[in-house]
């Protein structure tokens, strides 16, 4: 289970050299330049121990998320106007793609959205429009909780509720949770008028969403929240007391040690947030290498965490819920805000048409695919203590699915999600990885990443490879039961045509996964550079 970066380059090469049955010359070692791996001494190691414990995983960790925000929802998912939408108004173009990812739960309403949304607006006949001050927009309400909980059991996802801990109150939280989940009581009664007969059985639910920071609406300092989350707590229990409940945190010793101590024992998950690219202000769009290098940054704040759960004495009883997470940060310049906005003001209206920057599709090259196969990798690796994974948005935004008024485009990070969902087996195995540098100035990580997966009975195993490289394939052995795997063998490869490769809606398909058969020569398989590939083997027991 664990990723091990093998240093000495010369004994590395050494064994690589050995079980390939090729000679080696120590003046192939180069240094390193930035970006680069030279090509003689471009090759990998991965070592299976397929006699090792495996772990099942959860396969929420290839959750999605959705907020009500730009085109996430409305003309996105949810267009009843659209000639491609169904008799509910959910896009059928949309609906049949998401299906490839087959996503096991969605979180929503939001986000900062959330901190602001009283869900009593968006349920019955008679809805009327709001005022929305996290975005500045007005909110039509179409979209609420019934329609939010239909479009998931159209997908097969679990519904997973935000609940209003901004400027909502804890009596609207169990309100809530009654009118989803109960059989009796008003609120139940109120969901049963509006033609919902059975309950909808919302399992999951948050207390709150990044109500640590002063960008919120209705931000606690910790010496609330704690108290705040515990009575939030108790009172959601009380509607239901088969629900889960997760609660916004840092994952910092400083707010994390005080909310478990007093909460922690009502607590399942506990919710982590990042984007490794800050764009909320200016939407830069870094090159490939910078994106790149922060492919190691999932698996250091999950492992930093850890440390933190450890303290608290709740890791093994509580999960991680790592349900907002992006290579890139949402592009809102001069939002969320914490009032109602005066949608006149030309300055309003320029800042929410720049959110259209999100779209634009040439930022979403190979480095998003394979930054998101690293964050899969890494939750992973860590399948005992990483109980759900959202990425944010699902649709639009940043999202891997992007949908515009007369079709969709699948971006790259779309095919990463549809492979590791649909590829890998359901128990993580023990991998050791070696392999050389990738450096761009003063950082370095190493060039690949791996990890391997298998079924129950040992028999059929899936190996995730990834080459962060640009520009150079990587010469890669695979060590099964003590020796290098050789021959052919079905594989799943997606890249591109250069590192910078994207789709859009005038060429959809640039990078697009490819079937094929691979094959060892002299105990390597070649990957290409900037590609994910996923291995199939099978064994005998």
């Amino acid at each position: 289970m664990k990723l091990s970066v093998f240093v000495p380059e010369v004994l590395r090469r050494l064994a690589v050299c050995a079980l390939a049955g090729l000679s080696f010359s120590s003046h192939a070692l180069v240094t390193n330049t930035a970006g680069n791996v030279p090509a003689a001494v471009s090759s990998m190691t991965v070592t299976i121990d397929t006699n090792a414990r495996t772990v099942p995983y959860n396969r929420m960790i290839f959750g999605g998320f959705l907020e009500h925000f730009d085109h996430q929802i409305y003309g996105g998912v949810y267009d009843p106007g659209s000639p491609l939408a169904d008799t509910n108004g959910f896009r059928r173009d949309v609906i049949a793609a998401l299906k490839e990812l087959r996503v096991p739960v969605v979180r929503w309403p939001g986000g900062c959205y959330a901190s602001g949304y009283h869900w009593e607006n968006g349920v019955g006949q008679q809805r009327r429009p709001t005022d929305e001050m996290a975005w500045g927009v007005v909110e039509p309400n179409s979209f609420g909780t019934d329609e939010y909980v239909v479009l998931c059991r159209l997908l097969g996802w679990q519904p997973y509720i935000c609940n209003n801990a901004g400027n909502g109150t804890i009596q609207e939280m169990r309100n809530w949770v009654e009118y989803c989940n109960g059989n009796t009581g008003p609120y139940a009664a109120r969901r049963q008028a509006n033609k919902y007969s059975e309950p909808h059985h919302v399992n999951l639910w948050s207390i709150g969403n990044e109500n640590w920071g002063q960008h919120e609406i209705g931000y606690k300092p910790i010496a609330e929240w704690a108290p705040f989350v515990l009575e939030a707590a108790k009172a959601t229990k009380a509607a239901d007391p088969h629900i889960q409940l997760t609660a916004a945190a840092l994952p910092t010793r400083e707010w994390t040690l005080p909310l478990l101590k007093l909460a922690g024992a009502y607590l399942d998950y506990i919710s982590i947030h990042k984007y490794w690219l800050p764009l909320w202000g200016k939407n830069e769009i870094p090159d490939y290498l910078t994106c790149i290098m922060h492919s190691e940054g999932p698996e250091q704040s999950i492992t930093d965490f850890l440390h933190v759960l450890d303290e608290s004495g709740y890791r093994g009883k509580i999960k991680i819920a790592y349900d907002e997470w992006n290579l890139r940060g949402w592009h809102h310049e001069g939002f969320p805000r914490k009032m109602m906005q005066n949608y006149a003001d030309p300055e309003v209206a320029r800042l929410v048409k720049a959110r259209e920057k999100n779209d634009i599709a040439s930022q979403y090259t190979t480095a998003d695919a394979l930054f998101s196969a690293s964050f899969f990798n890494a939750c992973l690796r860590h399948a005992e203590d990483v109980g759900m994974a959202n990425i944010a948005p699902l649709v639009n935004t940043r999202g891997p699915l992007f949908v515009h008024s007369k079709g969709i485009v699948k971006r790259t990070h779309f095919h990463t999600m549809a492979i590791y969902a649909n590829e890998l087996e359901s128990r993580v195995g023990s991998l050791k990885l070696q392999a050389p540098a990738l450096t761009q100035g003063d950082r370095s990580i190493p060039v690949a990443d791996a990890i391997v997966t298998t079924d129950s009975s040992g028999t059929r195993w899936a190996i995730a490879l990834v080459n962060r490289h640009p520009h150079h394939p990587l010469q890669c052995a695979v060590i099964m039961k003590g020796r290098p795997l050789q021959g052919e063998h079905a594989a799943v490869v997606l890249a591109g045509d250069s590192p910078d490769s994207f789709n859009d809606i005038e060429h959809p398909d640039r990078v697009v996964p490819v079937r094929k058969t691979v094959k060892f020569t002299r105990g390597t398989l070649e990957l290409p550079p900037h590609s994910l590939t996923v291995l199939k083997v099978s064994l005998k027991p």
